[in-house]
């Protein structure tokens, strides 16, 4: 968001408080409405006045554009202010790097554009706080159709492409002796050094199996105006082959775990000390968009739900 576009809001915003404040000095009574800069109302006092309407203020409620520049406006003041989460260190929240906004495409699961490998290859996944693992499909065997297969508000339909190692000049494998693979029954009946995985889910038959590798999750960091490119290390999985519902449109392009296993991307973000917290945060509107930030330990008021496995535990928060 250009520094032009927000003095342009903040202009009209001062000159409506001007207005109503002299309509005030008339009135026998005290009494007005208050509206947010980019509302509806305000966008018409402006232009019924020849004050153009900036970029900014000018989107449409419920657009990811709309979304986007307001999480980007309330997080740098709120850093500004002192008021946003971070430690001693300037660790701040990270989001991936097409943005932390969600969106609910199938009446239940949240999906969000991430990015990974070098060149980069971006994936819609689904967002899933039951499971661990995040895997897209590569070097498929069985998988679900990839030509034009999904559909993002606001935006065409993304060319979605299978992941491959070989693409990648940043991946490498997991191997079967590194300590996130725990699949060493499996690795003893492979004749590969590559750590095997599969993950099964709720839905009957779904699952999702391949290999575990090691590549860059593209991120931005937030605080920073403009944003702070990051390059995460982080494990996901070459999902070779999928079962059930994979292959009947849920999570077609692949699925990011955010459970609290040592694997899973929250927990290596903080691991690597990228973030100060492990912890995340969703936030949901009833019209389907919303966001997610990684990092994010809450603020005082701020409800949270502890999520616990044996002895480690996270914050989740909400808003």
């Amino acid at each position: 968001m250009a520094h032009s576009t927000t003095t342009a809001c903040l202009h009209l915003i001062a000159l409506a408080v001007a207005g109503v404040l002299a309509a005030l000095g008339e009135a026998s009574g005290v009494g007005f409405d208050l509206h947010h800069r980019s509302s509806p109302v305000v966008k018409r006092w402006a232009e019924a006045r020849g004050h153009p309407a900036s970029a900014w203020c000018a989107d449409a409620q419920g657009s990811p554009d709309y979304y986007s520049a307001l999480s980007r406006h309330d997080r740098v003041h709120l850093a500004r202010r002192g008021l946003a989460e971070g430690d001693a260190n300037g660790k701040d929240l990270l989001t991936f790097a097409d943005g932390n906004i969600t969106y609910r495409l199938d009446g239940s699961l949240h999906y969000a554009e991430v990015a990974v490998g070098t060149p980069s290859t971006t994936f819609l996944v689904a967002l899933d706080t039951g499971s661990n693992l995040f895997w897209v499909p590569c070097d498929c065997k069985h998988c679900a159709p990839m030509a034009n297969n999904a559909s993002t508000p606001g935006r065409g339909s993304p060319e979605l492409r299978p992941y491959s190692p070989r693409n990648s000049s940043t991946s490498k494998p997991v191997s079967c002796d590194d300590a996130l693979c725990d699949q060493l029954n499996a690795c003893a009946a492979t004749n590969s050094s590559s750590c095997p995985y599969t993950v099964s889910y709720v839905s009957a038959n779904t699952s999702s199996s391949g290999v575990l590798v090691e590549d860059v999750m593209h991120l931005t960091r937030e605080s920073v105006v403009g944003g702070e490119a990051v390059e995460a290390a982080v494990v996901l999985g070459c999902g070779q082959e999928q079962t059930g519902a994979f292959l009947d449109g849920a999570a077609e392009d692949g699925l990011l775990g955010l459970g609290i296993d040592k694997v899973s991307v929250p927990s290596v973000l903080a691991a690597g000390g990228l973030v100060a917290s492990d912890s995340f945060s969703m936030c949901f509107s009833p019209d389907g968009y919303g966001r997610i930030n990684f990092g994010d330990a809450g603020r005082r008021g701020q409800a949270e739900r502890p999520s616990s496995s044996g002895t480690r535990t996270r914050r989740t928060t909400s808003a």
